[in-house]
């Protein structure tokens, strides 16, 4: 069973531990948007935007055990007893973009099932000015937001796993830098932290961090999900933005992660959503010529296995 959207799950027969009284599942919350990056005053440097953490990824599925495959997701120890009853399904949106204007977007919304709740992926930090810094830290969430890059003092990244459950539902954002230009981290994924900005060499270009990749699954579940080799990627970080002096473009973009995660622009680009239905993080985004647009968050999804039981 697969909500895209808000639902009710109905158990009309428990079933018995003969055949099948419990079900697997996949809970994803919505994945964290980026805010804008906005041009500076003459005179001023300018910032990038760090990428959105993937919504929470919260999973059980006692059935996959023995396999092995790339990126298997931390599970639950056990699957979920269903006794008969309306089970609500909320299935989180995700956070908004940062638009013109000092907007500085939002996290994402969790997602829930029974007693199963994924949190919604945190927001970047903010790619402002030196007159406007804004928020430059990323937000807490499943997975933290990327923190943004300023050449003043280094704002903090999102914590992943926030509140605390276990296994993990999400990692930490990643961290930005400055050297002769700024590079936002990147989101947090279901399976790994987002990576730091870095400074290539060349004066004026920077390069975002990449997002953290997400949690893949074979097709026991389905085929929603980010298609790669024969899995399904569910919750994959936000790459970070970077800041390019002189014309947009040349500046590196950096890759979104497996499962939904947009990838990070350069100055002068506005930045893509993350994947809906995957809770995949917003891109973050540089400032040239004028403010651009972090992306928004994609939303998440909830996925019930069950055993019919005559």
């Amino acid at each position: 069973a697969t909500f895209k959207g808000p639902g009710t799950f109905c158990v009309s027969c428990a079933g018995n531990a003969c055949g099948s009284n419990s079900v697997e599942y996949i809970v994803v919350a919505g994945g964290g948007g980026s805010p804008e990056a906005i041009d500076a005053p003459s005179g001023e440097y300018t910032y990038s935007s760090g990428g959105g953490g993937a919504g929470g990824f919260r999973f059980a599925a006692p059935t996959l055990a023995p396999l092995t495959y790339p990126a298997k997701p931390l599970a639950g120890p056990a699957a979920l007893a269903v006794p008969v009853a309306p089970y609500p399904i909320a299935v989180g949106g995700g956070g908004p973009k940062g638009q013109p204007g000092s907007s500085y977007g939002g996290s994402g919304s969790n997602s829930s099932f029974s007693t199963i709740i994924s949190t919604g992926g945190g927001r970047g930090g903010t790619g402002g000015s030196v007159s406007s810094p804004g928020p430059g830290s990323g937000a807490p969430g499943g997975s933290g937001g990327g923190a943004g890059a300023r050449p003043v003092a280094q704002y903090a990244v999102g914590s992943g796993n926030t509140p605390p459950v276990n296994p993990s539902q999400g990692n930490n954002g990643g961290q930005g830098t400055y050297n002769a230009n700024t590079s936002g981290g990147a989101g947090g994924g279901a399976m790994a932290v987002g990576s730091n900005g870095v400074n290539p060499p060349t004066p004026g270009q920077g390069q975002g961090g990449n997002g953290g990749v997400g949690a893949g699954l074979p097709n026991a579940f389905g085929t929603s999900g980010q298609s790669c080799g024969g899995f399904y990627y569910f919750s994959g970080g936000g790459g970070g933005g970077a800041q390019y002096d002189g014309s947009p473009g040349p500046s590196a973009i950096s890759s979104g992660g497996k499962g939904g995660g947009a990838p990070g622009k350069s100055g002068g680009a506005s930045a893509p959503d993350g994947t809906i239905v995957t809770g995949g993080g917003g891109g973050g985004t540089g400032a040239y010529d004028g403010p651009n647009n972090g992306g928004g968050g994609g939303s998440g999804i909830v996925i019930i296995r069950y055993k019919f039981q005559n």
